[in-house]
């Protein structure tokens, strides 16, 4: 998942297992399967976390990076 990808590292988008407005907001976000993502930092506790998908940065909740499943390059 999202949320287990460490600072620093890139994944590409897999899927994701939201439904309703938040699948919705998360593909008009760019959160779309096969688009790389970078996790560029975390706030101290681990939530929220700033990444950048398509080129653009997005700060995701803990509870909504949970929900996108990635493959993570090594």
């Amino acid at each position: 998942m999202l949320n287990d990808v460490k600072c620093g590292q890139r994944a590409r988008i897999h899927c994701h297992h939201a439904t309703g407005a938040m699948r919705r907001r998360l593909l008009d976000l760019g959160f779309v399967p096969h688009a790389e993502v970078d996790v560029i930092r975390r706030a101290p506790f681990g939530d929220p976390i700033q990444c950048r998908v398509a080129n653009c940065c997005v700060t995701l909740s803990s509870s909504e990076a949970k929900l996108i499943e990635v493959d993570q390059e090594a």
